[in-house]
């Protein structure tokens, strides 16, 4: 799908980068375009159609013949959208449903008409689970555990060992498939699972590991549990269950009837036919691997085709970082004063972890992005920018983090309403550090203006019970009534009295 899309402003083409792909699965078909080539996914247009092109393949061994004449079209529409879009490259994926089914390459070859010079590649077992893999990874760098990517038609498994790809599998076992061999009946479905993990021990390996989760069946269970349990941010991506937790949501889903499911708080009405035989697949993978808990994620296939389009440096930043810079050069001032506030701060705050030090340096990136905002909102567009940010490499955590410094850097109010659901995923050290992290962000900004050049004037230092703010004579800082009020509440965060000295020019 070659072609630049035209602006309907100026009339010229577009000239930001482009690529799209189409995920031809057993139960939906989607299109994804993506913008740019950065380390996090942008993605600018999604689409999804639920067709069930694998339903009764197992029976009939031919893609469901409804779905096929719908699949043409739909197809059709998304080769318009893509090249009106000026994506390029695009590509379709097609996966176990088409490899499978008697008449796969048949339709392939339909589609091949209808839509010419677009590469359609069917994609075996193994590509399909390491692609996944891949995708998986772009978010999780340091993936450790187990990968299990589940469609309508297989499930994928792929070893992860501290971001390295190991073995992998492909099992008929997808939702509507083990629907279809059971006869919808979730008593025969276990007994096929149970039989069709056995045939891999290796599963085994990721005993006391992370059990990583793809696959819409699995994000509408896990958007169930977060509905449940009243969980302050509706973002499936890094979510994360106990293995417990897992093991009692997917008993609850596999015993439900239809009518309970559609009564579940969060329940997705598209899901519903998935939702147990999803569930026990999850519970029988957990018994067969002894993995201590469930991520999920909500990259897979399409985003590792896109990993697979980044050149080596690109691939291999730091993505929670690489996503700091990103909003910082989109909604920040100036580019030089993020890596300066992190030296400022340094003195702040000891015996750093590496978790804790990365997240100070992410802070420092996003600490000027509501710079632009109308000043009595600067405080919650940034908190709510930060928070809701699609980058892949904000787990939880971190969005809290971030969010909750960027926010306090503008003096949000103690009480704000917005600031909860920020506060209710971290822990009592980890808020602090936050609190302490935004006070010296609005105590930097005030001395320096935003700029480099009047904050190399200052300088933080903690001994004994107190914080001093340097000052260097005649470089245009000084310690005014704001100044001092920012400085002192400083100091109270660290428990420390604020003092202030004035150093001459060297």
């Amino acid at each position: 799908m070659d072609g630049a899309a035209l602006s309907p402003r100026t009339g010229k083409a577009i000239t930001t980068t482009r690529c799209g792909v189409v995920d031809l699965g057993s139960n939906s078909v989607r299109l994804v375009v993506f913008e740019g080539r950065g380390r996090n996914p942008v993605t600018i247009f999604n689409e999804k159609a639920v067709l069930g092109l694998g339903r009764g393949l197992h029976d009939t061994g031919q893609l469901n013949p409804d779905a096929v004449a719908q699949a043409v079209t739909i197809m059709q529409r998304y080769h318009a959208v893509a090249r009106a879009m000026g994506a390029a490259p695009i590509e379709v994926l097609a996966t176990a449903a088409v490899r499978d089914a008697s008449n796969g390459a048949a339709f392939v070859a339909t589609l091949n008409e209808k839509l010419p010079g677009v590469p359609i590649h069917i994609l075996t077992g193994d590509e399909e689970a390491r692609l996944s893999a891949d995708g998986v990874l772009l978010g999780f760098p340091g993936a450790d555990g187990l990968l299990g990517d589940i469609g309508g038609g297989s499930l994928e498994l792929v070893e992860l060992s501290q971001g390295a790809q190991g073995k992998s599998a492909s099992l008929p076992i997808g939702t509507i498939r083990l629907a279809d061999r059971a006869k919808e009946d979730v008593g025969k479905a276990r007994a096929i699972v149970t039989e069709e993990l056995a045939r891999h021990p290796w599963l085994h390996d990721a005993a006391g590991r992370d059990l990583y989760l793809v696959g819409g069946a699995w994000r509408a269970m896990a958007r169930m549990h977060m509905a449940q349990t009243g969980y302050p941010l509706s973002i499936v991506h890094h979510y994360a269950l106990t293995r417990e937790e897992a093991r009692d949501l997917s008993g609850v889903l596999m015993a439900a009837t239809r009518r309970t499911l559609e009564r579940m708080p969060g329940a997705s009405s598209k899901r519903l036919g998935d939702l147990p035989f999803a569930a026990l697949v999850l519970r029988r993978l957990l018994r067969a691997s002894g993995a201590r808990r469930v991520i999920f994620s909500a990259n897979g296939l399409r985003e590792g085709w896109y990993a697979n389009l980044l050149d080596t440096t690109e691939r291999r930043r730091d993505p929670l970082l690489a996503a700091a810079h990103e909003m910082s050069q989109r909604f920040g001032r100036d580019q030089t004063m993020p890596p300066a506030l992190f030296g400022w701060t340094a003195p702040l705050f000891e015996d750093e972890t590496p978790l804790a030090l990365g997240l100070r340096e992410a802070a420092c990136w996003v600490s000027d992005i509501g710079s632009h905002d109308h000043p009595d909102y600067r405080a919650e567009h940034a908190f709510f920018r930060v928070l809701r940010q699609p980058g892949v490499g904000f787990d939880h955590h971190g969005r809290a983090f971030l969010a909750l410094a960027a926010a306090l850097r503008y003096e949000a109010e103690a009480e704000a309403p917005f600031l909860p659901s920020a506060r209710l995923l971290l822990d009592v050290g980890t808020l602090r550090r936050a609190e302490i992290l935004g006070a010296a962000f609005r105590l930097a900004y005030t001395l320096s203006g935003g700029t480099t050049v009047l904050l190399a004037g200052t300088s933080l230092e903690r001994r004994g019970g107190r914080l001093i703010l340097r000052l260097v004579e005649g470089s245009g800082v000084f310690a005014g009534e704001s100044v001092l009020r920012r400085l002192e509440t400083l100091a109270a965060a660290l428990g420390l009295e604020a003092s202030v000295q004035v150093m001459s020019r060297r």
